[in-house]
């Protein structure tokens, strides 16, 4: 595993042998069923591994369903996975050290024999440099590593490092897709003719993922420290460099895909999954493997910034790196399932547990991960290639806590792959998991991790043939010796520090090496924080009790009635054990901890409460709707300033008036709108401002229908909030009936509200349109009352993305300032705040504060939109 093996390393990693007693009450599984289930992973590992023998080698890789080999220009094209293959013998190479850690020293011999003879590297093949890296030269080192490992112990002395030959003939074939201004590796490499000329077939590609240059210093360091030949672990080195001096410095995250030749982010979001996961994975790794410190500093800020933007425990979620605070997506893939594994060698245990707990809900749920989920745990994208990661996470924190919890994770993944995946010739991928329908593919890495990482998990240490805690495991789980950080490569470049002049945070070393008598000072501690994530995925609702606790003398609070204002609300939640969490982005989230309630009863009510409140919020989820635009249009802007504002899922469709609504503006009184209006006779055949807060959005609105308004517009109470840092809102109604609600309703965010507020304060009327989308001034329009046209689509401000509306739904109940009781708010897909201003046009005089929220919400509406509108290219 991750065992020190040198004095060179810190005692950063001495977790695993502080967690050895066990600290669940979950009920220890026999000694005899722990071996049934480690045979069971050796039967399931034959059946795959002999019918690729049978049916496909010399093939990279077994198509089971048809069983055959899938010999890449042969078989239809399936796009870029097919750059992983190179008519290289892949699954055979991939799965070296896989057979030698199940004590199957005949077939690992006879496969090194194999590979040696029948394996060619010099293919006229376009492969890509990432995959080829991680499992052909990862598979190859970590068979050397089986060999030589093997051969000190007296079996296979004929073995002369003939795989470590083909390791480095096949290194110096990767390197001239590192020959780039700087130093990141282009995707792809021609094995017999590198990436230069008409031959070679590649070259020309300009971007590449995150992942894909910086996960290359395990492998390519181990060959330099294998053979002596520093080459290739300065050239890694170069790349992680160059990928860590263009870290966005505000948010010290990184994006998903640069450009190799300029190094500019292509794909800006920024999460733990796919696109970027083992960049981090590596960072930390390359520290326990090399000893280079820097390599556990860089590690640690990004780590702190993931914590910090990225993870809503259990949730993992894209951001924006400019804009951290602003979601990038509203699901989530399934490489991310890896994290939780990462954490445990971070030695920070509680998000790992809760985060891998929410994994294996959706796992039950579906009976795999899906390629993609949503944050309420629906499909995104149903496929499921037999990933490892979810395998890998479980085996990591049983190692870490030795809770028999994990070990029942890993027999549902055991059952699972036995009674969905499993086919007469071996494991064939999900097509789609809810229906349960194959693919005719068995990726390499199945054999090279999944039964890796299910064989450790129930074996004893007596059962493993080495002391796997003397070796690293690479992202393909491929086995290298931690000999290696001792192993001389003094001209080794040394790492660029890129930390000069910046002082180093010490709270990023917080959880570098925890006290677990302080980390679970309760053995129930794993159970307490995995029992609310479970519970909230559980559809199910405990019966009604016609029992009421002695001493409350009041009906349970119901959902509907809710209001997060209300003192005496949160005390009967604090009786439920529902705790309240205020977000990042303005949002409230609803946890329920049964073992927190005052009583049995209590945590009953607690129980039915979140369900109510998930049930409120499905009913609450209509179809999505754009953003609105309100429009300042009197003197002095003229319709210069247009803030992007939050829908209603009531009132007036915007969308279905071709001239929108148009008036002056007034504060109403009372300003939260929450009962009749003092000044009624001013807000009629105005548009009324209201305070967000006190009530719900459709008490408000009925308010100021009543008064005569012709809108409204709703200002967020939450000071500083803004749509450059959070998603829109949509506002959603009370439960009830809204048909009676007939002028439209606007949400604005506070930022966004003061710019309205303080025109209003300057100017003695100030008059605004609200409208589907922003118009465009006339050619006349120097003039106050210009008519307006359409807005020009190259500026239209809503994102073609949609945004998920059921977050409410999900294991954390999420909800605003209050789902029912008190205004329910969705987002919606959205920019933010802008400007539109007419080329060629004077801008205001010097001193005009307009102008200058002018140019400022220009300035940061043009970083989102370009933001954005790649966004819209992406795929994962």
């Amino acid at each position: 595993m991750w065992m020190l093996h040198s004095a060179t390393m810190l005692p950063a990693f001495l977790l695993l042998f502080l967690m050895r007693t066990s600290i669940s009450l979950s009920e220890t599984m026999s000694r005899d069923e722990k071996n049934k289930l480690r045979n069971q992973v050796v039967e399931m590992f034959d059946h795959a591994y002999q019918n690729y023998m049978d049916h496909a080698y010399p093939a990279d890789e077994l198509m089971p369903l048809t069983c055959r080999g899938r010999v890449r220009g042969l078989e239809p094209s399936r796009g870029d996975i097919d750059d992983a293959l190179g008519k290289f013998s892949l699954t055979l190479i991939d799965t070296l050290d896989t057979l030698a850690l199940l004590n199957k020293t005949v077939e690992f011999e006879e496969a090194v024999r194999r590979v040696v003879a029948d394996v060619r590297l010099d293919n006229d093949i376009v492969v890509s440099v990432f995959e080829t890296n991680i499992r052909v030269l990862g598979g190859l080192l970590g068979g050397h590593s089986m060999a030589v490992m093997l051969k000190e112990s007296g079996q296979m002395v004929w073995y002369q490092d003939e795989l470590l030959h083909m390791a480095k003939d096949l290194g110096l074939r990767l390197l001239p897709a590192f020959n780039t201004s700087s130093g990141l590796p282009y995707p792809r490499v021609n094995l017999r003719y590198g990436v230069r000329g008409p031959e070679t077939r590649t070259g020309t590609e300009t971007d590449t993922c995150t992942a894909c240059a910086g996960t290359i210093i395990l492998e390519f360091a181990a060959l330099s420290r294998f053979t002596g030949d520093p080459t290739f672990e300065a050239h890694a080195r170069r790349a992680l460099d160059f990928l860590w001096e263009k870290r966005q410095r505000n948010s010290n995250l990184v994006g998903t895909t640069i450009n190799i030749h300029s190094g500019e982010w292509v794909r800006r979001d920024s999460g733990v999954g796919a696109g970027i996961d083992s960049y981090y994975e590596y960072l930390m790794k390359a520290y326990i493997l090399l000893g280079d410190d820097q390599y556990l500093q860089r590690f640690n800020t990004h780590y702190a910034s993931i914590m910090k933007y990225i993870s809503q425990p259990p949730l993992l979620l894209d951001v924006h790196i400019h804009k951290p605070l602003l979601p990038a997506r509203t699901w989530m893939d399934s490489l991310l399932a890896f994290f939780p594994g990462l954490q445990v060698l971070k030695g920070d245990i509680r998000p790992a547990i809760e985060t891998h707990e929410m994994l294996y809900q959706v796992t039950k749920k579906h009976n795999f991960l899906p390629e993609a989920f949503t944050t309420d745990f629906r499909v995104h994208w149903a496929q499921h290639p037999l990933r490892p990661e979810f395998a890998e996470s479980t085996y990591f924190l049983y190692k870490a806590t030795k809770d028999p919890y994990y070990l029942e994770v890993g027999r549902t993944i055991l059952e699972n792959l036995n009674r969905y995946a499993r086919v007469p010739c071996g494991f064939a991928a999900m097509k789609d998991v809810r229906t349960g329908s194959h693919e005719d593919r068995m990726d390499s890495f199945f054999l090279a991790e999944m039964f890796k990482y299910l064989f450790l998990l129930f074996a004893e240490e007596e059962d493993l043939p080495f002391n796997v805690e003397d070796y690293i495991f690479t992202t393909e789980a491929h086995l290298l010796p931690l000999s290696l950080s001792t192993a001389s490569n003094s001209q080794a470049p040394p790492l660029v520090n890129n930390t000069a002049g910046e002082e180093l945070d010490d709270s990023n070393f917080e959880w570098t090496c925890p006290n677990t008598r302080l980390l679970f000072p309760d053995p129930a501690f794993p159970r307490n924080l995995r029992d609310p994530v479970r519970s909230a995925l559980d559809k199910s609702c405990p019966h009604p009790t016609t029992h009421r606790e002695p001493g409350m003398g009041r009906p349970p609070l119901r959902a509907q009635d809710f209001m997060v204002n209300n003192p005496e609300h949160l005390e009967l939640l604090r009786r439920m054990g529902v705790s309240l969490i205020h977000l990042k982005d303005g949002r409230v989230q609803l946890i329920q901890h049964a073992t927190q309630a005052v009583s049995a009863v209590a945590a009953e009510d607690g129980m039915r409460f979140m369900q109510e409140m998930m049930e409120l919020s499905s009913q609450q989820q209509k179809e999505q709707l754009p953003p609105r635009a309100v429009q300042i249009v009197s003197h002095p802007f003229f319709g210069r300033v247009v803030l992007t504002a939050g829908p209603a899922q009531f009132g007036m469709d915007l969308s279905k008036s071709s001239s929108g609504v148009r008036g002056f503006v007034t504060v109403a009184e009372p300003y939260n709108g929450c009962s009749e209006l003092s000044n009624g006779e001013i807000v009629a055949g105005r548009i009324a401002l209201l305070q967000r807060g006190q009530c719900m959005f459709a008490e408000k609105a009925r308010h100021i229908q009543k008064a005569g308004a012709i809108g409204g517009i709703v200002i967020d109470d939450n000071e500083g909030s803004s749509s450059d840092t959070a998603p829109l809102f949509q506002m959603a109604g009370d439960g009830r009936n809204t048909d009676d609600v007939t002028l439209p309703l606007l949400f604005l965010f506070h930022k966004e509200g003061n710019i309205l507020l303080e025109a209003l304060k300057e100017n003695r009327e100030v008059e605004v349109l609200l409208s589907d989308k922003a118009r465009d001034r006339g050619t006349d329009g120097a003039e106050e009352g210009a008519c307006f046209t359409e807005e020009k689509d190259n500026t239209s401000p809503a994102s073609s993305e949609p945004v998920d509306q059921s977050q409410v739904t999900t294991q954390e109940q999420t909800t605003d300032d209050s789902v029912v009781g008190q205004e329910s708010v969705q987002p919606v897909g959205g920019l933010g705040s802008y400007a539109s201003v007419d080329e060629g046009e004077e801008p205001a005089a010097d001193g005009d504060s307009s102008s200058q929220s002018v140019d400022s919400l220009m300035a940061d509406w043009q970083e989102d939109l370009e933001a954005f509108k790649q966004m819209e290219k992406d795929e994962l």
